[in-house]
């Protein structure tokens, strides 16, 4: 895939523009790029004041809320992930499916806590060869 022009050439493309120092088929041959991308920017920074490019951000746009699900288990840390997806319902109406939002709560580096006051298995671990233990 191509890379993108830099904004420095977007910068001076749009800067001889706006000096007068040709058209954009004029300046898009002498910058070394195609008509199109020249129109392409010019109509951008008039659209948003802008001669930056946007950051492209492939794919659907994220609707949870990461600050309230950290807010909702600092609250209660003891939610499981079907009780964290109700209250989500019940606050913000969004609903997610509980591996999104294990996948969420991970990338929050919040973990799993884990129960130390359960007894250990009665059952003995297997070992290796199946040799007996001592």
């Amino acid at each position: 895939m191509a890379r993108p022009y830099s904004d420095d050439l977007r910068r001076k493309l749009l800067e001889a523009h706006d000096r007068g120092k040709g058209t954009l088929a004029e300046l898009a041959e002498q910058f070394g790029v195609s008509v199109a991308w020249a129109w392409k920017i010019s109509s951008a920074r008039r659209r948003t004041g802008s001669t930056e490019r946007s950051l492209y951000r492939p794919g659907p746009k994220p609707r949870v809320d990461r600050e309230a699900i950290r807010r909702l288990l600092e609250r209660k840390p003891d939610l499981y992930l079907r009780e964290l997806q109700a209250e989500l319902k019940a606050s913000t109406g969004a609903q997610f499916s509980t591996p999104y939002l294990w996948k969420i709560v991970r990338e929050l580096g919040l973990v799993l806590k884990k129960s130390r006051s359960t007894p250990p298995s009665g059952t003995p671990k297997p070992t290796g060869r199946g040799a007996k233990r001592s």
